[in-house]
């Protein structure tokens, strides 16, 4: 089976890589640079969402995979504050759909002010922490969970979400 991810940040594959080996056996990974055709930040569940899926089918237009996931972070501002949001997609070859998010934490009101003045949240993390290249290591919610729950783990989750909904679409895990 081929298997297209629509990004090249490394969290992004591994999550993919690590759910899907865990149930094909004989799976060839493609890694795409994919446009997600939103806002380098995107700002509400339903860009998020957006992102996620444009990425899937860039993946679909452009390689022969039978499936393609596109993975998307953003933020959501709600009543009770600015919330990280993540949002994945897996798109089949036959034109399903499947659509899951991930776990939610409120981000430090200083984090958010900057965010909703136009600052994008991976330098804003690395400011924060006194890291360079968060995003592409722990992610935002890593920094903010002292660790317990990382971006590949919290990315791993959705992964799991979407091979859950095709494999019992297709006749049960």
């Amino acid at each position: 089976m081929l298997i297209a991810i629509g990004s090249t940040n490394r969290t992004k594959i591994q999550a993919v890589k690590k759910i899907c080996s865990h149930h094909w056996k004989d799976v060839t990974f493609l890694e795409v640079k994919a446009p997600s055709q939103v806002n380098d930040q995107p700002f509400s569940d339903e860009e998020t969402i957006k992102g996620a899926i444009h990425r899937a089918q860039y993946c679909l237009e452009h390689t022969d995979a039978s499936l393609a996931f596109g993975l998307e972070g953003g933020v959501a501002e709600t009543p009770f504050g600015l919330f990280l949001c993540n949002w994945g997609v897996l798109l089949t070859r036959e034109g399903k759909e499947y659509i899951a998010g991930g776990a939610r934490i409120r981000l430090p009101e200083v984090i958010a002010e900057r965010l909703r003045k136009g600052e994008e949240l991976g330098p804003v993390m690395d400011d924060y922490s006194q890291q360079t290249g968060v995003r592409f290591k722990e992610g935002a919610v890593g920094i903010l969970t002292g660790g317990l729950i990382t971006r590949d783990v919290m990315y791993e989750h959705i992964v799991q979400l979407l091979v859950g909904q095709w494999k019992q679409k297709r006749g049960g895990c």
